[in-house]
């Protein structure tokens, strides 16, 4: 939910940016975005009527949102002609799957909201189909991957069900998931769908743009076992997410307490501790920790550390974490630091969470 971020990603060539609420979506219209994913179902009446006011009354937006029943499929359409939009609000059906968040749990029922989309007398427009694997995990990678190879495949079929019945508005048809873990796996997968006309394989895989040094770690080591070139091209990628507490108490000879907390980083895994630093004028740049220093818990605002009895770090020095799940980071913070390799500070990203 950076503005300098979004620029970022479409100076580099992204097709669209992705939010996930009316807020964000709101956020990026402020500052000039023009085509844009609600990678979410458009519901409740305030938040539809701002999105059919915005294309009303603004021809260059471009807005995609998803559906998964019958009922909001209804109430966009009545919405549309409520409003007099000239254009159709174009829409992906959403597949999911059993116990998972959003989204038809079978392609039968997806192809029944496709039809409803396509029955909708031009207020809607399919403009693809739509899946997040990101949730699915098994008792193993190779457990985990057969789900996600599963559940792409009835995406797949889904799509290709919605092209023998025409039920498309135009090309590109969009091909979209979301996860950043398998996103080798989505792109070669979508890629092959036999739909008989043209596509575009869309990927949301926000991760990718600081990664971790946790969840996405773990991910893209299994990515190197599917396709070790891809994993490793350009170096792989490197977090590039890092937040720094003092250590704030030594109370025992085998633990240190740090002033980050729950209220600071994402907490699906501990924090991982990466350098550290004494700001007395002792030390010219930060040292890595490769000591055995690990976070062990976190409170909301202290970070528990076991370190070993020999380590170096007194109160007063800066510990640098590294944290497992970037999203739930972010938006902790209204302003992040831009730092070079020297850790002098060259900019800032502001949020708007």
């Amino acid at each position: 939910m950076s503005p300098w971020l979004f620029d970022l990603q479409i100076a580099d060539g992204a097709w669209a940016m992705t939010v996930g609420t009316p807020h964000q979506l709101q956020v990026a219209r402020t500052f000039g975005h023009k085509r844009l994913v609600l990678a979410n179902q458009l519901v409740g009446r305030s938040a539809i009527d701002q999105v059919i006011r915005d294309l009303r009354d603004d021809p260059a937006f471009e807005f995609y949102c998803l559906v998964d029943s019958p009922a909001n499929v209804e109430a966009l359409a009545a919405a549309a002609r409520r409003h007099g939009l000239a254009r159709p609000l174009t829409v992906l059906v959403e597949l999911g799957y059993p116990g998972g968040r959003t989204g038809c749990r079978t392609v039968g029922e997806a192809l029944a909201v496709a039809r409803a989309v396509h029955g909708s007398g031009g207020a809607l427009a399919l403009a693809g189909v739509e899946g997040f694997e990101g949730l699915l995990r098994g008792e193993s990678h190779a457990a985990t991957l057969a789900l996600v190879d599963d559940f792409l495949g009835r995406l797949v079929a889904l799509a290709e069900a919605c092209a023998a019945e025409g039920l498309f508005a135009a090309d590109p048809v969009l091909l979209s998931a979301g996860g950043s873990s398998h996103f080798d796996v989505v792109a070669r997968t979508l890629r092959a769908a036999k739909l008989g006309r043209a596509t575009r394989v869309l990927l949301r895989s926000g991760c990718y743009i600081t990664h971790d040094s946790g969840l996405y770690v773990r991910a893209q080591e299994g990515m190197r076992e599917r396709d070790p070139a891809l994993a490793d091209r350009d170096g792989g990628l490197l977090p590039a997410l890092e937040v720094w507490a003092y250590v704030q108490s030594r109370p025992e000879a085998g633990k240190a307490i740090a002033g980050l907390g729950k209220r600071d980083v994402s907490h699906d895994d501990p924090p991982v501790p990466l350098a550290w630093f004494r700001p007395d004028g002792s030390m010219e740049r930060p040292q890595p920790i490769s000591d055995g220093t690990i976070a062990t818990r976190l409170n909301d605002q202290h970070c528990h550390l076991t370190v070993p009895e020999s380590s170096p770090l007194q109160v007063g020095d800066l510990v640098a974490f590294g944290v497992s799940h970037p999203c739930l980071t972010f938006d902790k913070w209204r302003a992040l630091y831009l730092v070079d390799e020297a850790y002098d500070i060259v900019g800032a990203i502001r949020t708007y969470f």
